[in-house]
């Protein structure tokens, strides 16, 4: 599968996204580190369709290299495996990972935090490219990015309801 993902994009073009969501949350950086940091909380923040289950034994904190394996159900309720590695961290401030194994081509997720007034700024980026060249951009706006915005939503809603109820 992947000779042939490799295959189609050689011959048609890869193109790159990128999502970015911003987020006030009521809470002081370290209350807001704790949690996000820690790997047993991505699923309380995914959505309960997603079937979200670590299948690797992880550390209360992330830390840089933390290879993290879990099942996703992002399509049909069709599992799919993910790994993914924590590749840099930088204490009250921001982390990225990196997606190993899964469905993208490419997945670079940055995760950044702002001590603000009355809170904390979180801001997640992720920039992504899809397999599948052009047939994969056809899809994008009607399958992808429609999905990856629900999710983001549903997040969104999640932290909002644990830190600014």
């Amino acid at each position: 599968m992947n000779d042939f993902r490799t295959n189609l994009n050689t011959f048609c073009f890869c193109f790159m996204y990128q999502l970015k969501r911003t987020q006030f949350i009521k809470a002081d950086i370290k209350t807001c580190w704790d949690f996000f940091s820690s790997p047993n909380n991505l699923k309380v923040i995914t959505p309960p369709y997603m079937g979200f289950e670590v299948k690797t034994e992880v550390p209360e904190k992330m830390y840089e290299g933390l290879m993290i394996s879990y099942t996703v159900r992002p399509l049909f309720g069709i599992p799919m495996s993910w790994i993914t590695e924590i590749k840099t961290v930088k204490e009250n401030e921001f982390f990225v990972d990196e997606q190993r194994k899964g469905p993208y081509t490419i997945w670079h997720h940055e995760h950044h935090f702002k001590e603000v007034e009355g809170g904390v700024e979180m801001t997640d980026i992720v920039s992504y490219v899809i397999p599948f060249g052009i047939l994969g951009k056809i899809a994008h706006p009607f399958v992808v990015r429609k999905k990856l915005e629900e999710i983001f939503a549903y997040r969104f809603k999640k932290v909002d309801e644990i830190f600014n109820s």
